[in-house]
């Protein structure tokens, strides 16, 4: 804006001038209108010195930036009024008061473009949880009433169509309520704020595994070695390495990862992905232990690590735990600290060669990969009836209509993009023959290499790849976490957005991590149990939670009873468990 125009020394200070006051006088009365807002905030606020001491700061820095302002335009003035006076005697200094003045309407601008986003610095860890936790609530309470209502179809209570009539009633006022809450969460561009903020600590997150697993002197450096022959696929073989580095994180060590004979890569993980460390890539070191007590560890230069299953005494790293120092500012952009922070481990592993991404990114201009997409991933083939139950293609239907319905309210007329993955190639066939309204976004041949005969080819890596990488890059997913390229695609999505944990609709899990600790949540309401299966909970009880049934309820165990059952979900909230980890001050928080 201001750093645009071109000035013309003879005619255009007036205009610059004019410019410049409007700019301060719009900010400056924005800065006050947000002042009252603050104002207003310490008057209605309830009393509590925590909260009072925020507003206090609040307040502060407000009054703080307004006089940086106020110093700045004068500032600006005087350079505008030295430079009158150096054309009016013709003085050749002129053209350095001119670059003097170029470059204080820059740091304006610059300044005054982080004043403009100064509301989406507002927002505060109890205002998202409190947005969060009734968009949770709304959610709930229609799963639950359209649960209700299918259970009284198919009893006959009542007439059918009064039924009918009344879920899609009921269905216009969901709908309107997500789009007050897909409103709420933009305001004062405050899903942008969000957007910044993952990346900014994402950003720091990144450049201290460069610096844990590049050390200037590889002999000295303490590691942990990681072994890749784990008998599972590509997705399981990822977390399993993402477990190794969460591990050497934690402990301060360099990962070592031995890949040589990969079944899916026989030369090794860095045909195809970038290497875990430019500098250090050998265990040479002398002493070396397997996992076990800490005090015995400690001594060694080197560790063995087993695979998660075999991992005892099990450290209180584990997911889904996530680092102490970065909790505190995760939890006000993120809905859901432990996935962004596993996503954030994943981006790092999930580094591709050059010649890799350049055939990925064709394969996706090739497919029409564009605009907004919904990913659908459909697993079948190993996992049916083993670890997981099967659902029909329209099952997945319901639930990517679901998420157009609600966007065409907003954007009418918007192509239906799917991004279709699966390892059964009969799906894509049957997709386009029953919603010939949908585009879909699928390469065949990735479904062909994926079958049993074919998983563990090139092809089939080259399949997965793709499918993690596309999958990641969509609006939103349907798919089933009890798969693991599911739950890697959703872990690497929540590095792409600001916050897309809600992102997605499982047909099956909620989102888990193989091999983690138990995930809890705590009770904020009590509820009787009604020998309907729905057991007792009080408030402040801890429910290790198995699974949401999609009907408003959960099933869990209660700590404190032992007693295993369905809880209503909504009156819940999750237990994120935070561990005090290495806080790298080698690596500054932001690079200039």
């Amino acid at each position: 804006m201001l750093c645009g125009l071109t000035i013309n020394v003879t005619c255009g200070f007036d205009y610059i001038s004019a410019i410049i006051m409007r700019q301060w006088k719009y900010v400056a009365a924005m800065l006050a209108f947000w002042l009252c807002i603050v104002l207003y905030m310490t008057m209605s606020v309830p009393s509590g010195q925590e909260t009072v001491s925020k507003t206090e700061r609040s307040l502060a820095k407000a009054m703080e930036e307004l006089e940086k302002l106020n110093l700045q335009n004068i500032e600006l003035k005087q350079l505008m009024s030295q430079l009158r006076e150096s054309q009016k005697v013709n003085d050749p200094a002129s053209d350095t008061e001119v670059q003097k003045l170029k470059s204080r309407m820059e740091q304006a601008k610059n300044d005054m473009s982080q004043l403009v986003g100064l509301p989406s610095h507002f927002l505060t860890l109890e205002q998202e949880m409190a947005r969060r936790k009734a968009e949770t609530t709304t959610k709930e309470l229609w799963y639950f009433l359209n649960s209700q209502m299918d259970k009284l179809i198919r009893m006959g209570v009542g007439e059918e169509s009064h039924v009918l009539k009344l879920k899609k009633d009921l269905e216009g006022y969901r709908r309107t309520m997500m789009d007050d809450f897909d409103a709420l969460r933009k305001v004062n561009n405050a899903d942008q704020w969000r957007l910044a903020k993952s990346k900014e600590l994402g950003d720091l997150v990144q450049r201290r595994f460069e610096y844990l697993q590049n050390p200037t002197d590889c002999s000295a450096a303490k590691k942990i070695v990681c072994n890749l022959h784990k008998g599972c696929g590509f997705g399981c073989q990822l977390h399993h390495i993402a477990y190794c580095l969460i591990a050497a994180y934690a402990m301060e060590r360099t990962l070592i990862l031995e890949s040589k004979g990969w079944r899916y890569s026989p030369k090794g993980w860095e045909t195809v992905f970038e290497p875990l460390s430019k500098t250090c890539t050998e265990d040479s070191s002398a002493s070396r232990t397997h996992w076990g007590a800490s005090s015995d560890m400690d001594k060694y230069d080197v560790i063995d690590l087993p695979i998660v299953d075999s991992l005892y005494p099990r450290p209180d790293f584990m997911p889904l735990a996530v680092p102490d120092d970065l909790y505190k500012e995760l939890a006000v952009f993120h809905g859901d600290p432990p996935v962004w922070w596993i996503g954030q481990i994943i981006h790092y592993l999930f580094r591709m060669k050059p010649n890799v991404l350049k055939d990925v990114v064709n394969a996706g201009k090739k497919m029409g990969f564009r605009g907004t997409v919904v990913g659908v991933h459909v697993r079948r083939t190993d996992k049916i009836n083993l670890e997981a139950a099967y659902h029909s293609l329209d099952e997945y239907m319901i639930h990517v209509k679901e998420f157009y319905d609600q966007l065409e309210r907003r954007q009418p007329n918007i192509t239906r993009r799917v991004y279709l993955a699966s390892d059964d190639s009969s799906v894509l066939p049957e997709a386009k023959s029953k919603y010939p309204e949908y585009k879909f976004i699928a390469d065949i041949t990735i479904s062909q290499s994926a079958g049993l005969g074919t998983r563990y080819s090139d092809g089939s890596l080259r399949g997965v790849i793709i499918d993690l990488y596309y999958l990641a890059r969509c609006d939103y997913l349907v798919c089933t976490f009890s798969s693991q390229v599911c739950r890697v695609a959703y872990e690497v999505m929540q590095t792409l957005h600001g916050d897309a944990s809600n992102n997605f609709r499982s047909l099956d899990d909620i989102f888990y991590y193989g091999g983690q600790d138990a995930h809890d949540v705590r009770i904020i309401e009590g509820h009787p149990s009604n020998g309907d299966g729905v057991m007792e909970i009080k408030p402040g009880d801890a429910v290790g939670i198995a699974g949401n049934h999609w009907n408003g309820y959960s099933k869990g165990v209660n700590r404190r009873t032992g007693v295993s059952g369905l809880f209503p979900t909504y009156k819940s909230k999750d237990i994120v468990k935070t561990v005090k980890m290495p806080t790298y001050p080698q690596v500054p928080w932001k690079v200039r």
